[in-house]
């Protein structure tokens, strides 16, 4: 089971980020941005919704999607600090506990 302690010694599990609800998610790339371990990444949804790649830079092309979203792309990558879900205005992500996990 992986429970470690903070600093000051109080008992923290991991939490990892398992999914991302793309009905839910709008896109704003808050989590992204927040996560330094390249764990997901913006994808555009086209008219027929299907998930396409787009740029993170403002001079994306927009017209080739209907919106954003973000998906989860090396979930391995996760270290459990949910950080991202702190910053989720949408709660559109699950995290699981370590211990949950098997790990």
């Amino acid at each position: 089971m992986s429970i470690f302690s903070t600093r000051d010694g109080k008992p923290w599990e991991p939490t990892y980020i398992t999914a991302i609800d793309g009905a839910k998610c709008i896109g704003c790339g808050r989590c992204h941005k927040v996560c330094s371990r390249d764990v997901m990444h913006l994808m555009g949804v086209n008219e027929d919704g299907e998930l396409v790649g787009c740029s993170t830079d403002d001079d994306d092309d927009d017209e080739e999607f209907v919106r954003k979203v973000m998906v989860l792309d090396k979930a391995g990558n996760c270290i459990g600090c949910s950080a991202c879900n702190r910053v989720c205005p949408k709660d559109c992500q699950t995290h699981v506990k370590a211990s949950e996990l098997g790990i």
